[in-house]
């Protein structure tokens, strides 16, 4: 079944023409600069090659347009029409506690997400935008929801509630909720399936660490903790996000520098993490570039985004009562050799040996612990856009 997995965002559109079948990636790529004069579309040649399309597109839909044009396009196009798109899956990031799975895409569930506006403003629009450019464009086609947080809510409630007054939850659903649960998913399957290990009886933690990051607990197939909260701000130090951090001292900064909830959003989300700590970058590459020159602000904010992933994983291994596989995914999790390193190494007490040939590689499924490791540490490139199509192609076969 060809399946159109699309990621919409605010000012962007990612989308992957994939075979749910044989998994193959029939085509790729994004919309980027929505609703500005130079916004333009980049895309994946079968041969690798990639192109840029520059088009006003002042809407997703005009994005969405454009998008399934190209995908029909005499010569760079991939099919002959629309109709051999058989579903679409979307990427919608807060269900709240309406949704524990993916779902077929019905008038109801819109309402849902769009009553999940307040907890996801800057995603929930944006998505639920592209599933109405999909319907005005391809009203028959049916289209399938697939939401980041799903997969937390098997989350006892012991893990989800925060120390609040219970009314907040009563009435606003304030509670955890926890976000890459499409990505956590997949990897903790995967790595179990590449490890030869049965998925049901495993305790893993699984590191989705990058620009933005979680680290979600999982004990025979399901999540029971997460980092990452009612928002995408809790937990680990990310690229731009602050991470765990005293509310007090929120209180007390607000107070001290005049700023309203709109400037501290903008301070925890945009100007924290990574960048606010080195003032630097948000991006490990350049940090590690700084580093390398000697700049102590980096190595501070390096030293700092380690610590955070290893205090998360020693608690989550307290949690499930120990851990059979640690799984490292996400642009720093696939790719930063030094980081999972030092991760690993901090965990020799679990009897975790290092295979520091094997954790050169980059990008690729691999096991870095030794043969006699007690615990298997593994990367596990991440594929939501898989996830999504698979889910996306159970559900509309059912129909």
């Amino acid at each position: 079944m060809k399946i159109l997995v699309l990621n919409c965002g605010s000012s962007s559109v990612k989308y992957k023409l994939i075979d749910s079948e044989t998994k193959k990636v029939l085509a790729e790529g994004g919309v980027e600069k929505i609703g500005l004069p130079d916004s333009f579309l980049k895309y994946k040649r079968p041969d690798g090659s990639k192109e840029t399309i520059y088009a006003k597109m002042p809407t997703a839909k005009e994005a969405v347009k454009n998008i399934l044009e190209l995908l029909t396009d005499p010569k760079e196009g991939v099919i002959r029409s629309f109709d051999e798109i058989e579903a679409v899956g979307h990427r919608v990031v807060h269900g709240m506690e309406a949704f524990n799975k993916s779902v077929l895409i019905t008038p109801e569930v819109i309402k849902k997400v769009k009553e999940a506006y307040s907890v996801a403003p800057l995603h929930n629009p944006a998505n639920v935008t592209g599933i109405e450019a999909v319907e005005a464009l391809m009203p028959d086609v049916p289209q399938v929801a697939v939401f980041d947080t799903a997969f937390h809510q098997t989350m006892p409630q012991k893990a989800y509630m925060y120390a609040l007054p219970y009314e907040l939850y009563e009435k606003y659903g304030v509670r955890r909720y926890g976000f890459h649960g499409t990505s956590h998913r997949y990897v903790s399957r995967r790595a179990c399936e590449f490890l030869g290990l049965p998925y049901e009886k495993q305790r893993i933690i699984t590191c989705h660490i990058g620009n933005g990051g979680s680290i979600t607990a999982i004990k025979d197939g399901i999540s029971v903790d997460t980092s990452m909260g009612l928002t995408p701000t809790e937990g680990l130090m990310m690229g731009t996000r602050s991470g765990d951090v005293d509310p007090g001292a929120l209180v007390y900064i607000m107070e001290r520098e005049n700023l309203d909830a709109t400037g501290l959003s903008k301070l925890i989300n945009k100007q924290s993490g990574v960048l606010g700590v080195s003032g630097i970058s948000s991006d490990m590459r350049d940090i590690e570039n700084a580093i390398a020159e000697g700049n102590d602000k980096a190595k501070l904010a390096l030293d700092m985004y380690e610590y955070r992933i290893i205090k998360y994983i020693g608690a989550y291994t307290a949690v499930l009562g120990g851990v059979d596989v640690i799984v490292f995914t996400g642009g720093v999790g696939e790719n930063q050799i030094n980081t999972r390193e030092a991760i690993c190494k901090q965990f020799a007490f679990l009897g975790i040996t290092f295979n520091a040939e094997a954790n050169k590689t980059r990008g690729e499924e691999i096991e870095i612990s030794g043969p006699d490791s007690k615990v298997h540490v593994v990367v596990i490139p991440t594929d939501e856009e898989l996830m999504i199509a698979q889910d996306t192609a159970a559900i509309v076969e059912k129909i």
